[in-house]
Protein backbone atom coordinates (compact mmCIF):
# COMPACT_ATOMS: atom_id res chain seq x y z
CA UNK A 1 0.00 0.00 0.00
CA UNK A 2 1.39 3.19 -1.27
CA UNK A 3 0.61 6.79 0.35
CA UNK A 4 1.29 10.14 -1.72
CA UNK A 5 2.52 13.24 0.07
CA UNK A 6 -0.36 15.32 2.11
CA UNK A 7 -1.45 18.40 0.41
CA UNK A 8 -3.73 21.24 1.61
CA UNK A 9 -7.38 21.44 1.96
CA UNK A 10 -9.75 23.62 3.77
CA UNK A 11 -13.03 21.85 2.76
CA UNK A 12 -14.76 19.55 0.27
CA UNK A 13 -12.73 16.78 -1.65
CA UNK A 14 -14.01 14.44 -4.55
CA UNK A 15 -12.96 12.12 -6.95
CA UNK A 16 -14.15 12.63 -10.77
CA UNK A 17 -17.04 10.20 -12.07
CA UNK A 18 -14.83 8.88 -14.36
CA UNK A 19 -11.69 8.50 -11.62
CA UNK A 20 -9.48 10.45 -13.27
CA UNK A 21 -9.29 13.61 -11.48
CA UNK A 22 -9.70 15.28 -7.55
CA UNK A 23 -10.97 17.96 -6.88
CA UNK A 24 -9.87 20.16 -3.65
CA UNK A 25 -11.24 23.21 -2.26
CA UNK A 26 -8.42 25.17 -0.91
CA UNK A 27 -10.14 28.43 0.61
CA UNK A 28 -11.85 30.05 -2.40
CA UNK A 29 -9.97 28.02 -4.88
CA UNK A 30 -10.74 24.81 -6.19
CA UNK A 31 -7.56 22.79 -7.46
CA UNK A 32 -8.19 19.70 -9.81
CA UNK A 33 -5.44 17.19 -9.53
CA UNK A 34 -5.15 14.43 -12.14
CA UNK A 35 -5.29 11.38 -9.49
CA UNK A 36 -2.08 9.58 -11.13
CA UNK A 37 0.51 12.10 -11.32
CA UNK A 38 -0.94 14.49 -8.58
CA UNK A 39 -0.24 17.16 -11.32
CA UNK A 40 -1.94 20.34 -10.99
CA UNK A 41 -4.58 19.71 -13.80
CA UNK A 42 -6.54 23.14 -13.56
CA UNK A 43 -6.90 26.21 -10.73
CA UNK A 44 -10.21 28.60 -10.54
CA UNK A 45 -10.45 30.93 -8.51
CA UNK A 46 -14.23 31.48 -7.01
CA UNK A 47 -15.69 34.38 -5.47
CA UNK A 48 -15.75 33.31 -1.73
CA UNK A 49 -14.96 30.38 0.47
CA UNK A 50 -15.84 27.02 -1.48
CA UNK A 51 -18.87 25.35 1.11
CA UNK A 52 -19.51 22.61 -0.99
CA UNK A 53 -17.74 20.54 -4.62
CA UNK A 54 -19.82 18.12 -7.29
CA UNK A 55 -18.68 17.14 -10.44
CA UNK A 56 -21.03 16.56 -12.96
CA UNK A 57 -21.87 13.37 -14.23
CA UNK A 58 -19.71 13.44 -17.37
CA UNK A 59 -17.12 14.67 -15.49
CA UNK A 60 -16.45 17.74 -17.22
CA UNK A 61 -17.63 20.17 -14.97
CA UNK A 62 -17.38 21.34 -11.67
CA UNK A 63 -20.21 22.78 -9.49
CA UNK A 64 -18.84 25.14 -6.27
CA UNK A 65 -21.41 26.35 -3.71
CA UNK A 66 -20.55 29.25 -1.65
CA UNK A 67 -23.49 29.44 0.69
CA UNK A 68 -21.96 32.12 2.48
CA UNK A 69 -22.45 34.48 -0.10
CA UNK A 70 -25.00 32.67 -1.20
CA UNK A 71 -24.07 31.81 -4.80
CA UNK A 72 -23.12 29.19 -7.00
CA UNK A 73 -20.37 28.99 -9.79
CA UNK A 74 -19.53 26.01 -11.79
CA UNK A 75 -16.26 25.43 -14.07
CA UNK A 76 -15.61 23.92 -17.41
CA UNK A 77 -12.48 21.23 -17.12
CA UNK A 78 -12.13 21.44 -20.79
CA UNK A 79 -13.22 25.17 -21.80
CA UNK A 80 -11.15 27.06 -18.55
CA UNK A 81 -12.29 30.12 -20.03
CA UNK A 82 -15.96 29.19 -20.03
CA UNK A 83 -17.60 30.30 -16.29
CA UNK A 84 -20.99 30.23 -15.00
CA UNK A 85 -22.54 31.89 -12.29
CA UNK A 86 -25.85 31.53 -10.48
CA UNK A 87 -27.48 33.96 -8.14
CA UNK A 88 -30.75 33.86 -6.25
CA UNK A 89 -30.91 37.26 -5.15
CA UNK A 90 -32.91 37.42 -2.20
CA UNK A 91 -34.43 33.90 -2.38
CA UNK A 92 -30.69 33.36 -1.57
CA UNK A 93 -29.77 29.29 -2.39
CA UNK A 94 -29.64 26.72 0.51
CA UNK A 95 -28.37 23.75 -1.73
CA UNK A 96 -27.28 22.63 -5.42
CA UNK A 97 -26.72 19.62 -7.01
CA UNK A 98 -26.64 18.48 -10.79
CA UNK A 99 -28.92 16.57 -12.91
CA UNK A 100 -27.85 13.25 -14.59
CA UNK A 101 -27.67 15.28 -18.05
CA UNK A 102 -24.89 17.27 -16.39
CA UNK A 103 -26.01 20.31 -18.15
CA UNK A 104 -28.45 21.32 -15.47
CA UNK A 105 -28.36 22.74 -12.24
CA UNK A 106 -30.96 22.17 -9.49
CA UNK A 107 -30.83 24.89 -6.71
CA UNK A 108 -33.10 24.94 -3.43
CA UNK A 109 -33.83 28.77 -1.89
CA UNK A 110 -33.38 29.49 1.70
CA UNK A 111 -36.84 28.46 3.57
CA UNK A 112 -37.24 26.35 0.60
CA UNK A 113 -39.45 28.36 -1.08
CA UNK A 114 -38.87 26.90 -4.11
CA UNK A 115 -36.29 24.35 -6.35
CA UNK A 116 -35.11 26.13 -9.54
CA UNK A 117 -33.33 23.77 -12.41
CA UNK A 118 -31.07 25.61 -14.38
CA UNK A 119 -29.79 25.19 -17.88
CA UNK A 120 -26.48 25.30 -18.87
CA UNK A 121 -27.17 25.47 -22.57
CA UNK A 122 -29.39 28.65 -22.78
CA UNK A 123 -31.45 30.77 -20.42
CA UNK A 124 -34.48 28.85 -19.37
CA UNK A 125 -35.68 27.71 -16.18
CA UNK A 126 -37.97 26.01 -14.13
CA UNK A 127 -39.63 26.47 -10.98
CA UNK A 128 -40.92 23.94 -8.62
CA UNK A 129 -42.81 25.98 -5.71
CA UNK A 130 -42.39 24.67 -2.02
CA UNK A 131 -39.67 21.65 -2.27
CA UNK A 132 -39.79 19.25 1.35
CA UNK A 133 -36.36 19.91 2.06
CA UNK A 134 -32.87 21.94 0.99
CA UNK A 135 -29.96 18.89 0.49
CA UNK A 136 -32.84 15.81 0.68
CA UNK A 137 -35.95 15.01 -0.89
CA UNK A 138 -34.93 14.75 -4.49
CA UNK A 139 -33.85 11.23 -6.45
CA UNK A 140 -33.24 10.07 -9.46
CA UNK A 141 -33.97 7.63 -11.67
CA UNK A 142 -30.75 5.47 -12.69
CA UNK A 143 -31.09 6.19 -16.68
CA UNK A 144 -31.11 9.48 -15.94
CA UNK A 145 -34.48 10.13 -17.28
CA UNK A 146 -36.94 11.25 -14.16
CA UNK A 147 -36.57 13.23 -10.97
CA UNK A 148 -38.84 12.23 -8.24
CA UNK A 149 -38.89 15.88 -6.11
CA UNK A 150 -40.79 16.16 -2.65
CA UNK A 151 -43.27 19.42 -2.44
CA UNK A 152 -45.10 19.90 0.93
CA UNK A 153 -48.14 22.67 0.63
CA UNK A 154 -51.25 22.43 2.89
CA UNK A 155 -49.63 20.81 5.52
CA UNK A 156 -49.23 17.66 3.02
CA UNK A 157 -46.63 15.69 1.68
CA UNK A 158 -46.08 15.29 -2.19
CA UNK A 159 -44.13 13.76 -4.76
CA UNK A 160 -43.82 15.80 -7.91
CA UNK A 161 -42.41 13.33 -11.29
CA UNK A 162 -40.43 15.41 -13.49
CA UNK A 163 -39.11 14.75 -16.92
CA UNK A 164 -35.09 15.10 -17.15
CA UNK A 165 -35.31 16.36 -20.78
CA UNK A 166 -38.39 18.44 -20.94
CA UNK A 167 -38.21 19.42 -17.03
CA UNK A 168 -42.20 19.02 -17.10
CA UNK A 169 -44.16 17.89 -14.23
CA UNK A 170 -45.39 14.31 -15.29
CA UNK A 171 -47.50 13.20 -12.41
CA UNK A 172 -48.42 14.62 -9.06
CA UNK A 173 -49.32 12.49 -5.78
CA UNK A 174 -49.75 12.80 -2.12
CA UNK A 175 -48.14 10.15 0.25
CA UNK A 176 -49.51 9.05 3.52
CA UNK A 177 -47.16 10.74 5.88
CA UNK A 178 -46.74 13.00 8.53
CA UNK A 179 -43.34 14.78 7.86
CA UNK A 180 -41.15 13.09 5.05
CA UNK A 181 -37.78 12.67 5.34
CA UNK A 182 -36.74 11.55 2.37
CA UNK A 183 -37.23 9.59 -1.08
CA UNK A 184 -34.91 7.39 -2.80
CA UNK A 185 -35.80 5.74 -6.08
CA UNK A 186 -34.92 1.48 -6.35
CA UNK A 187 -32.04 0.62 -8.05
CA UNK A 188 -34.12 -0.95 -11.07
CA UNK A 189 -35.94 2.58 -11.23
CA UNK A 190 -39.56 0.67 -11.12
CA UNK A 191 -40.02 1.44 -6.95
CA UNK A 192 -39.62 4.68 -5.07
CA UNK A 193 -39.26 4.48 -1.12
CA UNK A 194 -39.97 7.33 1.23
CA UNK A 195 -39.91 7.28 4.97
CA UNK A 196 -41.25 9.17 7.46
CA UNK A 197 -39.68 11.46 10.28
CA UNK A 198 -38.31 9.65 13.38
CA UNK A 199 -41.47 10.77 15.48
CA UNK A 200 -43.44 8.16 13.28
CA UNK A 201 -41.92 4.88 12.13
CA UNK A 202 -43.19 4.58 8.35
CA UNK A 203 -41.72 3.00 5.74
CA UNK A 204 -44.04 4.02 2.25
CA UNK A 205 -43.22 2.06 -1.20
CA UNK A 206 -44.72 3.33 -4.34
CA UNK A 207 -44.85 2.94 -7.86
CA UNK A 208 -44.17 5.74 -10.00
CA UNK A 209 -47.49 5.78 -11.32
CA UNK A 210 -48.50 6.51 -7.26
CA UNK A 211 -50.12 3.30 -6.51
CA UNK A 212 -48.92 2.41 -2.78
CA UNK A 213 -47.25 -1.02 -2.97
CA UNK A 214 -46.51 -1.60 0.77
CA UNK A 215 -47.39 0.52 4.61
CA UNK A 216 -44.27 -0.71 6.23
CA UNK A 217 -44.42 -0.29 10.48
CA UNK A 218 -42.32 -2.61 12.61
CA UNK A 219 -43.44 -1.14 15.94
CA UNK A 220 -45.62 2.28 16.90
CA UNK A 221 -44.44 3.40 20.65
CA UNK A 222 -41.12 4.93 19.97
CA UNK A 223 -38.40 6.66 17.80
CA UNK A 224 -38.79 5.13 14.34
CA UNK A 225 -36.31 4.93 10.77
CA UNK A 226 -33.20 6.59 11.11
CA UNK A 227 -31.23 5.38 7.70
CA UNK A 228 -32.43 3.13 4.61
CA UNK A 229 -30.57 2.18 2.06
CA UNK A 230 -31.22 -0.19 -1.25
CA UNK A 231 -29.06 -3.09 -2.08
CA UNK A 232 -27.01 -2.31 -5.40
CA UNK A 233 -28.67 -5.70 -6.71
CA UNK A 234 -32.17 -3.78 -5.89
CA UNK A 235 -33.19 -6.92 -4.15
CA UNK A 236 -33.09 -5.86 -0.67
CA UNK A 237 -34.22 -2.56 1.26
CA UNK A 238 -32.18 -2.04 4.61
CA UNK A 239 -34.26 -0.04 7.36
CA UNK A 240 -32.22 0.98 10.22
CA UNK A 241 -34.35 2.31 12.89
CA UNK A 242 -34.00 3.67 16.66
CA UNK A 243 -34.59 0.25 18.49
CA UNK A 244 -30.49 -0.55 17.40
CA UNK A 245 -32.07 -2.84 14.90
CA UNK A 246 -31.56 -3.33 10.94
CA UNK A 247 -34.03 -4.90 9.27
CA UNK A 248 -34.09 -5.89 5.57
CA UNK A 249 -37.33 -6.16 3.14
CA UNK A 250 -37.59 -8.39 0.15
CA UNK A 251 -38.33 -6.72 -2.83
CA UNK A 252 -40.35 -9.55 -4.52
CA UNK A 253 -42.85 -9.84 -1.70
CA UNK A 254 -41.96 -6.66 0.23
CA UNK A 255 -41.56 -8.83 3.37
CA UNK A 256 -39.49 -8.74 6.29
CA UNK A 257 -36.36 -11.00 4.87
CA UNK A 258 -33.85 -10.60 7.87
CA UNK A 259 -33.95 -8.83 11.01
CA UNK A 260 -30.65 -7.89 12.73
CA UNK A 261 -29.83 -7.18 16.28
CA UNK A 262 -27.46 -4.78 17.62
CA UNK A 263 -26.71 -6.70 21.28
CA UNK A 264 -24.34 -5.55 23.56
CA UNK A 265 -23.55 -8.92 24.19
CA UNK A 266 -22.33 -12.06 21.47
CA UNK A 267 -22.95 -14.98 22.41
CA UNK A 268 -23.89 -18.13 20.44
CA UNK A 269 -25.43 -20.07 18.44
CA UNK A 270 -23.99 -17.73 16.06
CA UNK A 271 -19.81 -17.24 16.05
CA UNK A 272 -18.96 -14.38 14.28
CA UNK A 273 -15.08 -13.07 13.99
CA UNK A 274 -14.89 -10.83 16.70
CA UNK A 275 -11.64 -8.46 16.22
CA UNK A 276 -10.48 -6.09 19.04
CA UNK A 277 -7.86 -3.08 18.26
CA UNK A 278 -5.53 -3.10 20.59
CA UNK A 279 -2.27 -1.40 21.15
CA UNK A 280 1.39 -3.48 19.37
CA UNK A 281 3.36 -4.26 22.98
CA UNK A 282 6.72 -2.19 22.62
CA UNK A 283 9.74 -4.22 21.72
CA UNK A 284 12.72 -2.76 24.03
CA UNK A 285 16.10 -3.81 24.26
CA UNK A 286 17.00 -3.24 28.23
CA UNK A 287 20.40 -3.83 27.99
CA UNK A 288 21.74 -1.12 26.48
CA UNK A 289 19.26 1.95 27.95
CA UNK A 290 20.42 5.00 27.30
CA UNK A 291 18.05 7.79 27.26
CA UNK A 292 20.20 10.84 25.99
CA UNK A 293 18.75 13.49 24.20
CA UNK A 294 19.20 12.15 20.32
CA UNK A 295 17.45 8.97 21.40
CA UNK A 296 14.44 11.02 22.63
CA UNK A 297 14.53 12.65 19.19
CA UNK A 298 14.80 9.72 17.42
CA UNK A 299 12.34 7.42 19.09
CA UNK A 300 9.24 10.09 18.84
CA UNK A 301 6.69 7.89 17.21
CA UNK A 302 4.46 7.91 19.89
CA UNK A 303 4.20 11.90 20.55
CA UNK A 304 3.64 11.93 16.68
CA UNK A 305 0.69 9.53 16.79
CA UNK A 306 2.23 6.89 15.55
CA UNK A 307 1.44 4.12 18.22
CA UNK A 308 1.40 0.94 16.43
CA UNK A 309 -2.14 -1.19 16.47
CA UNK A 310 -3.29 -4.46 15.71
CA UNK A 311 -6.02 -6.67 15.63
CA UNK A 312 -6.56 -9.36 18.33
CA UNK A 313 -9.17 -12.28 17.68
CA UNK A 314 -11.87 -12.47 20.67
CA UNK A 315 -13.73 -15.20 22.24
CA UNK A 316 -17.27 -15.44 22.28
CA UNK A 317 -19.10 -14.44 24.14
CA UNK A 318 -18.04 -11.06 25.00
CA UNK A 319 -19.17 -7.52 25.69
CA UNK A 320 -19.09 -4.75 23.58
CA UNK A 321 -18.68 -1.13 24.68
CA UNK A 322 -22.29 0.64 24.78
CA UNK A 323 -22.99 3.86 25.46
CA UNK A 324 -27.00 4.76 26.94
CA UNK A 325 -28.21 7.47 25.45
CA UNK A 326 -29.65 10.46 28.12
CA UNK A 327 -33.18 10.47 28.65
CA UNK A 328 -33.24 14.11 28.68
CA UNK A 329 -31.80 15.08 25.40
CA UNK A 330 -33.02 15.37 21.54
CA UNK A 331 -31.42 13.08 19.23
CA UNK A 332 -30.34 10.14 21.20
CA UNK A 333 -27.42 8.96 19.42
CA UNK A 334 -28.75 5.36 19.71
CA UNK A 335 -29.62 3.21 16.32
CA UNK A 336 -28.84 2.32 13.02
CA UNK A 337 -26.43 5.66 12.41
CA UNK A 338 -24.37 4.23 9.41
CA UNK A 339 -24.69 1.68 6.87
CA UNK A 340 -23.17 0.46 3.56
CA UNK A 341 -23.68 -2.32 1.05
CA UNK A 342 -20.94 -3.51 -0.19
CA UNK A 343 -20.94 -4.02 -4.20
CA UNK A 344 -22.03 -7.34 -4.70
CA UNK A 345 -24.73 -7.26 -1.99
CA UNK A 346 -23.85 -10.32 -0.20
CA UNK A 347 -22.65 -7.89 2.70
CA UNK A 348 -23.59 -4.95 4.79
CA UNK A 349 -21.69 -3.20 7.55
CA UNK A 350 -23.46 -0.87 10.19
CA UNK A 351 -22.80 0.94 13.49
CA UNK A 352 -25.35 1.28 16.11
CA UNK A 353 -24.72 4.75 17.75
CA UNK A 354 -24.79 3.76 21.03
CA UNK A 355 -22.47 1.29 20.17
CA UNK A 356 -19.80 3.99 18.20
CA UNK A 357 -16.91 1.89 18.51
CA UNK A 358 -18.44 -0.97 17.08
CA UNK A 359 -18.41 -1.97 13.27
CA UNK A 360 -20.62 -5.28 12.26
CA UNK A 361 -20.49 -6.52 8.99
CA UNK A 362 -23.76 -8.88 8.31
CA UNK A 363 -23.93 -11.95 5.95
CA UNK A 364 -27.36 -11.43 4.06
CA UNK A 365 -27.43 -14.85 2.58
CA UNK A 366 -26.30 -16.55 6.06
CA UNK A 367 -27.97 -13.94 7.97
CA UNK A 368 -25.65 -13.27 10.73
CA UNK A 369 -23.04 -11.21 11.46
CA UNK A 370 -19.52 -12.27 9.33
CA UNK A 371 -17.41 -10.25 11.42
CA UNK A 372 -17.52 -7.83 14.32
CA UNK A 373 -14.67 -4.65 14.62
CA UNK A 374 -13.81 -3.35 18.33
CA UNK A 375 -12.51 -0.25 17.68
CA UNK A 376 -10.46 1.90 20.58
CA UNK A 377 -11.89 5.18 19.21
CA UNK A 378 -15.48 5.45 17.76
CA UNK A 379 -15.92 4.97 14.02
CA UNK A 380 -15.83 8.33 11.63
CA UNK A 381 -16.62 6.48 8.31
CA UNK A 382 -16.49 2.97 6.97
CA UNK A 383 -17.36 2.87 3.08
CA UNK A 384 -16.44 -0.65 0.91
CA UNK A 385 -14.79 -0.73 -2.62
CA UNK A 386 -16.53 -0.40 -5.57
CA UNK A 387 -14.46 -3.02 -7.24
CA UNK A 388 -14.47 -6.14 -4.85
CA UNK A 389 -15.36 -7.20 -1.26
CA UNK A 390 -13.09 -5.06 1.21
CA UNK A 391 -14.30 -2.54 3.58
CA UNK A 392 -12.04 0.58 5.07
CA UNK A 393 -12.94 2.45 7.83
CA UNK A 394 -11.52 5.16 10.13
CA UNK A 395 -11.37 6.53 13.53
CA UNK A 396 -9.62 9.68 13.54
CA UNK A 397 -6.47 8.19 14.32
CA UNK A 398 -3.51 7.83 12.31
CA UNK A 399 -4.81 4.10 11.24
CA UNK A 400 -6.37 2.86 8.34
CA UNK A 401 -8.78 -0.69 9.24
CA UNK A 402 -9.70 -2.90 6.55
CA UNK A 403 -11.37 -6.27 6.64
CA UNK A 404 -11.90 -8.87 3.98
CA UNK A 405 -13.59 -11.86 4.12
CA UNK A 406 -10.46 -13.37 5.07
CA UNK A 407 -9.45 -11.06 8.03
CA UNK A 408 -9.07 -7.72 9.43
CA UNK A 409 -5.74 -5.72 9.46
CA UNK A 410 -4.65 -2.70 10.80
CA UNK A 411 -2.51 -0.25 8.46
CA UNK A 412 0.01 2.80 9.62
CA UNK A 413 -0.37 5.98 8.30
CA UNK A 414 3.27 6.77 7.28
CA UNK A 415 2.71 10.74 7.19
CA UNK A 416 3.49 12.68 10.46
CA UNK A 417 0.54 14.82 12.45
CA UNK A 418 -1.86 12.94 9.95
CA UNK A 419 -5.41 11.75 11.68
CA UNK A 420 -7.90 10.54 9.43
CA UNK A 421 -11.23 12.06 9.64
CA UNK A 422 -13.12 10.93 6.00
CA UNK A 423 -12.11 8.69 3.38
CA UNK A 424 -13.74 8.05 -0.01
CA UNK A 425 -12.92 5.83 -2.90
CA UNK A 426 -12.21 6.29 -6.10
CA UNK A 427 -14.83 4.91 -8.68
CA UNK A 428 -12.64 1.99 -10.24
CA UNK A 429 -11.11 1.08 -6.75
CA UNK A 430 -7.76 2.12 -7.68
CA UNK A 431 -7.17 4.72 -5.28
CA UNK A 432 -8.63 5.91 -1.65
CA UNK A 433 -8.97 9.48 -0.16
CA UNK A 434 -7.78 10.13 2.84
CA UNK A 435 -8.73 13.33 4.70
CA UNK A 436 -7.40 14.86 7.53
CA UNK A 437 -8.84 18.44 9.41
CA UNK A 438 -6.49 20.38 7.33
CA UNK A 439 -4.91 18.03 4.54
CA UNK A 440 -5.41 14.89 2.25
CA UNK A 441 -3.34 12.21 1.06
CA UNK A 442 -4.27 9.65 -1.32
CA UNK A 443 -3.29 4.97 -1.11
CA UNK A 444 -2.79 3.21 -3.93
CA UNK A 445 -3.85 -0.37 -3.01
CA UNK A 446 -3.19 -3.38 -4.68
CA UNK A 447 -6.05 -5.51 -6.37
CA UNK A 448 -7.92 -8.16 -3.96
CA UNK A 449 -6.82 -11.62 -5.09
CA UNK A 450 -9.72 -14.00 -5.50
CA UNK A 451 -8.35 -16.03 -2.53
CA UNK A 452 -6.96 -13.36 -0.28
CA UNK A 453 -4.55 -14.30 2.90
CA UNK A 454 -4.86 -11.65 4.96
CA UNK A 455 -4.02 -12.23 9.32
CA UNK A 456 -5.57 -10.31 11.78
CA UNK A 457 -2.18 -8.96 12.89
CA UNK A 458 -0.77 -7.69 9.37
Amino acid sequence: MEFTEAYKQTGPCCFSPNARYIAVAVDYRLVVRDTHSFKVVQLFSCLDKISYIEWALDSEYILCGLYKRPMIQAWSLTQPEWTCKIDEGPAGIAYARWSPDSRHILTTSDFQLRLTVWSLLNTACVHVQSPKHASKGVSFTQDGKFAAICTRRDCKDYINLLSCHTWEIMGVFAVDTLDLADIEWSPDDSAIVIWDSPLEYKVLIYSPDGRCLLKYQAYESGLGVKSISWSPCGQFLAVGSYDQTLRVLNHLTWKTFAEFMHLSTVRGPCFPAVFKEVDEPLQLDMSELCLNDDFIQGNSDATNGHIKVRYEVMEIPISLPFQKPPTDKPNPKQGIGLMSWSSDSQYICTRNDSMPTTLWIWDICRQEPAAILVQKDPIRAATWDPTCTRLVLCTGSSHLYMWTPSGAYCVSNPLPQFNLTDLKWNSDGSCLLLKDKESFCCAALDVLPESSDYSSDD
